[in-house]
């Protein structure tokens, strides 16, 4: 199992391209706060970006960065230049927007905006482990973002038939080759389970997890089947991970229990049995202590929102 792969493909990832900035100094730009991920790649020039914080990072042409908490920001040449108040970010039209700001002088700018986006809000532990701030500069073998980037653009230029979801499937790529990147630039402890992936010890462990979450794993069974002892494959899952194994266990166990109630029509008695419980009454406890609801009240509402977004499906390809 793809562990990476299997939980992409159950949290809806969508996204696309919003704007394409053209530039001339001096110019500002504010962004709100928004309740996804926003990426903005600078294609062409330089730019300060300036978080809440009071955070600073200097961009240079071919960096790439993600917001991932959607805080409000603001990238500029020159920060006494009198802001662009981009408000209207949620855009219905699947078209890119061209928005030119600035004297017109050189040097000249130009970036690409866009969001990612995660429909199933429980599995977005994926966003939760990247750093707030996620920058990815220039390399000479970064040859896919550009490709992919310029692909983007391409397909919001001109309004075909399936762009949205050209546009949405392209935006998995881009987050797929962020993360590959991302999870390869880190150091051993960071990024969660993400960056314990490919520990040669706890990454087979998590793909045994995951692959049998039902099963009653314990510290003893994992370590042997890895190779280390329990105590050592405890410390080393622990540090890695950033939580103990039994706790990481249970989170699995009740990821894939909201994902069997959203997605199916299995009785709960079976998804409790499923995820390795003997009895409704045990797993709906433990359910509702994660999740605020129980087993039934979730499958109700998640369902009926899914519902909900398929019936706004006409209206917005009617844009």
């Amino acid at each position: 199992m793809d562990i990476l792969a299997q939980v992409l493909d159950r949290v809806r990832l969508g996204g696309t391209l919003l704007f394409h900035f053209e530039l001339g100094h001096p110019w500002h730009l504010e962004l709100p706060a928004r309740p996804y991920a926003l990426f903005h790649y600078l294609s062409q020039g330089s730019a300060t970006l300036a978080l809440d914080q009071g955070e600073q990072i200097q961009m240079s042409e071919g960096d790439f960065v993600v917001i991932t908490r959607g805080e409000p920001h603001v990238f500029y040449s020159d920060r006494r230049a009198k802001p662009l108040r981009i408000m209207d970010i949620d855009r219905t039209s699947a078209r890119l927007g061209v928005v030119r700001h600035g004297t017109g002088a050189k040097p000249l700018s130009t970036m690409i905006c866009g969001n990612f986006t995660v429909s199933r809000p429980l599995f977005g532990s994926v966003m939760e482990l990247l750093p707030p701030v996620l920058l990815l500069k220039r390399t000479t073998d970064a040859v896919w973002l550009e490709a992919i980037l310029r692909r983007m653009v391409s397909e919001s230029a001109l309004e075909r038939p399936g762009q949205r979801v050209a546009l949405s499937r392209l935006t998995e790529v881009l987050f797929v080759e962020v993360l590959r990147s991302w999870i390869a630039s880190l150091s051993p402890g960071q990024g969660g389970w993400l960056g314990a992936i490919s520990d040669p010890h706890i990454g087979p462990a998590l793909k045994l997890i995951h692959e049998n979450p039902e099963r009653p794993w314990t510290l003893s069974d994992l370590g042997h089947r890895v190779g280390l002892g329990r105590s050592v494959f405890s410390a080393r899952f622990t540090k890695l991970v950033g939580q103990s194994m039994h706790r990481y266990v249970i989170e699995r166990r009740m990821a894939e229990a909201a994902f069997l109630l959203e997605t199916s029509d299995e009785p709960i008695a079976r998804i409790a049995s499923r995820v390795g419980y003997e009895t409704p009454a045990a797993f709906s406890k433990l359910f509702n202590r994660y999740h605020s609801l129980s087993p039934g009240r979730y499958r109700a509402a998640r369902q009926s929102s899914g519902d909900a977004r398929q019936a706004a499906i006409p209206e917005q390809a009617a844009d």
